[in-house]
């Protein structure tokens, strides 16, 4: 299945029903006041973050949603339905833009966040709102207004616990499977990974995290060189980043710097994000060596951690640093949350 993560798609909401001509029909009473019912209001088109969801994939098969209309109004001051709403469903971390300005509208962050795309066109009035002293039997009704109506844009940022980074073929996939129950693609060739692979940490104990591999990045990203832009994305939302280098490489450390310094060009914070630096393929390196790589790495100020995605050698530390650092930073959002709600 495809990951898609952005779409155009048109929205309407139903139009209002059309208020009613009508009057009461009793015995002995040739001309009844007027009892013609109002419309009912057309169905909203609304937009519901899930966390069942996790592509755009859903788009590349439709793009118009929309709300039911409402019903006329009838007589004997019988007021029309209103027309049913539709909710359209996007994964957490979604991001609604009006397609003509490109004003953002809606910033999907948590599941159950709603947003009212597109509202119901009001029901129109039966004749009974236009009766007076001088027209006691008005024949006058209104048509139910149009519903709201427009093109949209849809771009999804995954929301993840961990994103992995790094050039291509640093063996990001490899270790994504190794972390986690997915199952990306893995080759020998760079670019093996064409869109973002999610997986799901499990750790005893302790809540399931997403990890997102971020397709391989390369110098220029931030400018849009490789799709950067579009894969760049995705890493914004992460607490941390494992950035996975292949130290079987001779220019492993220059291929560190040039992955950091697209992450600063593109968005200067992700270099404040908690950061592990991976030292992938320890199964082609004499461990001497890759003890001496770890303590260049480490005099940088980086945590770093050993591992062979191959193998499986240092995955179990690996998983046990992750699960700690996601742990503590839970533990902050939620005293965050306490002391905000004791204000």
């Amino acid at each position: 299945m495809s990951f898609i993560d952005q779409s155009k798609f048109f929205v309407k909401a139903g139009d209002g029903g059309d208020g009613c001509v009508s009057f009461r029909r009793e015995k002995y009473v040739p001309k009844g006041g007027p009892d013609g019912g109002d419309g009912g209001r057309g169905g909203n088109v609304i937009i519901k973050a899930s966390r069942h969801l996790h592509s755009l994939v859903d788009f590349k098969y439709r793009s118009h949603f929309k709300g039911e209309r409402g019903t006329h109004g009838k007589g004997s001051d019988m007021h029309g339905a209103r027309g049913k709403s539709f909710t359209l469903e996007v994964p957490v971390g979604s991001i609604i833009k009006d397609a003509e300005t490109g004003e953002l509208l809606a910033d999907f962050t948590e599941a159950g966040q709603e947003f009212i795309a597109a509202k119901g066109g009001r029901g129109g009035l039966g004749n009974p709102h236009f009766a007076s002293a001088t027209n006691r039997t008005p024949r006058t009704a209104t048509k139910g207004k149009t519903g709201d109506e427009r093109w949209l844009r849809i771009e999804l940022k995954l929301i993840a616990d961990v994103g992995l980074v790094g050039l291509p073929n640093a063996g990001k996939s490899s270790l994504l499977a190794m972390l986690s129950a997915a199952n990306p693609k893995i080759s020998d060739y760079p670019f093996t990974t064409l869109e973002p692979q999610l997986g799901v940490l499990q750790f005893k104990y302790h809540p399931p995290y997403i990890i997102a591999d971020i397709p391989g990045l390369i110098a220029g990203a931030h400018e849009g060189v490789g799709l950067g832009h579009q894969f760049l994305k995705h890493i914004e939302r992460t607490s941390v980043i494992l950035h996975v280098v292949d130290i079987s490489s001779d220019a492993y450390l220059d291929n560190f710097h040039v992955i950091e310094t697209e992450l600063r060009k593109y968005k200067q914070n992700l270099l404040d994000r908690i950061k592990i630096v991976v030292l992938n393929k320890t199964d082609l390196v004499d461990p001497e060596m890759v003890a001496e790589i770890a303590d260049e790495f480490s005099l940088l100020g980086n945590e770093t951690v050993p591992v062979s995605s191959l193998t499986g050698d240092g995955i179990d530390r690996l998983k046990q640093v992750l699960v700690t650092m996601l742990a503590t930073i839970d533990n902050q959002d939620t005293s965050r949350e306490d002391s905000a709600n004791d204000d």
